[in-house]
């Protein structure tokens, strides 16, 4: 752009393009600034998610405690010092991230635009082309909440402790450019400020997440659930998921933490007391009964110190017929063709009540029953859609797609013949000329309106109706024995459904006998 000699002109033009891209890259700043505000905003939300989440996971544990001490004392002392050493470093960024906004007041504080010079965390964090006092501290606390929470850890959870190590590392970093740079440099220096605030609250989130994680494998995610006794929820496992009528339902009742050492006192289902049990679990095994729903019902107890704690139970399956049919099908020949009512049937096992949708799809009456019709479709494929509910409520769907295909070409007959046929003058004066599809599976009518008929020699005749008429018997009278005439340009169309257009029909020759 700015070699060799330019016009004014050219170097006008030259100067507007630079002054274009300008404006696009300062566009394109604001916009980057906006998305890093929104993703504060989200890590903001979510630590506070998470952090809500981890302090009833402590609640619970230190309830545990109190009922179990030998089982969970040791657990509940070391989820303390990761509590401790979690909120110790969440608190100091809580404090910078302050620091860096203090001077924003109302609206500032989410103008991210705005929040566009980076001299606020340099200010704070670097001084002389090095890292401040206040930086290294920032460093030291990242450093010493890594060391002590894997000191706390052990060796105990080396996948935790891996983690740990590679979220909290504060290592130089070499860039792109092979230029090695001190940790806090390369994330923070430079940046404008929204970004420097984002990366704060990811390290945040870091340290609740790590939290949750530790919590969590401490208790083999069964926190919440051990919190108390009467917090258990009996499960109804089925042997399968459906049962066929006569069959004998089988399963086995379990509490939602399996424990071997449990002993019910009682078992009722259905009315009836069960007998066997073993391993903290209930085995069932009764008629399934007859074809639809079925409810299970009942109560586990067992002893919680000196009372009996008492658990009902609540579940449901389903009984379905014994199939005594196969579904085959050819997977290639799933066509609906246009012009004509494709018949449908779309059912979902075990399901009354069903809802399909697709363009030109509509009911039949009766169960099951459709008519589909992609006469206006001009798309090569159609998707059909089902959905239904199952007893429970539940929404089951699914969804098939269909080849859409014009009706094959038709082909002209004569006395029911058609291509090359053998006859006597005198039997084609009179008979009458139709068009028809061969294998095609539908019945359709079709009407033939006219025709052209063609003896060598002599003009082509046009003729309208399906029989000759005058002219084309006196053309006909004068073709020789062993001539062949045509019938072509065979208008026709179906029966009832003249605004299909149908393909040109194949025309019929006939060989004069006599």
């Amino acid at each position: 752009m700015a070699s060799g000699k330019q016009s004014p002109r050219q170097k006008m033009i030259n100067l507007m393009y630079l002054v274009f891209i300008a404006m696009m890259a300062l566009n394109m700043s604001k916009e980057v600034l906006t998305a890093f505000g929104q993703m504060n905003e989200d890590l903001e939300d979510s630590n506070a998610t998470t952090s809500q989440r981890n302090e009833m996971a402590m609640a619970g544990l230190a309830t545990k405690a109190d009922e179990q001490p030998g089982k969970y004392q040791e657990l509940k002392e070391k989820a303390d010092q990761i509590g401790v050493l979690s909120d110790n470093l969440y608190a100091t960024i809580e404090d910078l991230k302050a620091k860096l906004t203090e001077d924003l007041e109302g609206e500032d504080k989410t103008n991210y635009e705005s929040m566009d010079r980076p001299d606020k965390m340099d200010n704070l964090f670097f001084a002389s082309g090095r890292v401040s006092p206040r930086g290294e501290e920032f460093v030291a606390a990242i450093d010493e909440y890594r060391k002590n929470v894997m000191a706390v850890l052990g060796d105990d959870y080396p996948q935790i402790t891996r983690k740990l190590a590679k979220d909290f590392n504060t290592e130089e970093v070499t860039n792109n450019e092979g230029v090695t740079k001190p940790w806090l440099m390369y994330n923070y220096q430079g940046f404008p400020l929204i970004a420097s605030l984002t990366k704060l609250t990811q390290i945040q989130s870091k340290v609740r997440n790590t939290e949750n994680d530790i919590l969590s494998a401490m208790l083999s995610g069964q926190l919440q659930s051990d919190v108390s006794l009467t917090n258990y929820q009996a499960i109804v496992v089925p042997e399968k998921t459906a049962f066929f009528s006569g069959e004998n339902f089988k399963g086995k009742v379990v509490l939602g933490r399996v424990d071997p050492t449990l002993k019910f006192e009682n078992v009722t289902i259905n009315g009836s007391d069960v007998e066997s049990t073993e391993a903290g679990q209930v085995m069932l095994d009764f008629p399934a009964g007859n074809v639809g729903e079925k409810e299970i019902n009942g109560e586990l107890q067992f002893k919680e110190g000196d009372s009996i704690v008492r658990i009902p139970i609540n579940s449901s399956y389903a009984v379905i017929p014994k199939p005594n049919s196969a579904v085959i099908s050819a997977d290639k020949m799933n066509v609906l063709y246009r012009g004509v009512q494709n018949p449908m049937t779309i059912s979902i096992p075990g399901v009354s009540q069903i809802s399909a949708q697709a363009p030109g799809l509509s009911s039949a009456g009766g169960a099951g029953n459709y008519m589909m019709n992609v006469t206006n479709l001009r798309a090569r494929e159609v998707a059909i859609k089902v959905s239904g509910k199952l007893p429970n409520g539940e929404t089951v769907s699914d969804s098939k797609t269909f080849r859409v295909k014009d009706i094959p070409q038709p082909v002209g007959t004569v006395r029911g013949e058609s291509g090359s046929v053998q006859m006597q003058r005198n039997s084609l004066e009179i008979s009458t000329i139709s068009a028809n599809l061969p294998d095609f599976d539908f019945n359709l009518n079709l009407n033939v309106s006219g025709f052209s008929f063609k003896v060598p020699g002599q003009p082509t005749v046009r003729v309208n109706g399906g029989k000759l008429d005058g002219r084309a018997k006196d053309a006909l009278r004068r073709a020789g024995r062993g001539e062949t005439v045509t019938i072509f340009d065979i208008q026709a169309s179906i029966s009832g459904n003249s605004g299909y257009k149908l393909k040109k029909v194949a025309p019929v020759i006939i060989e004069l006998t006599n």
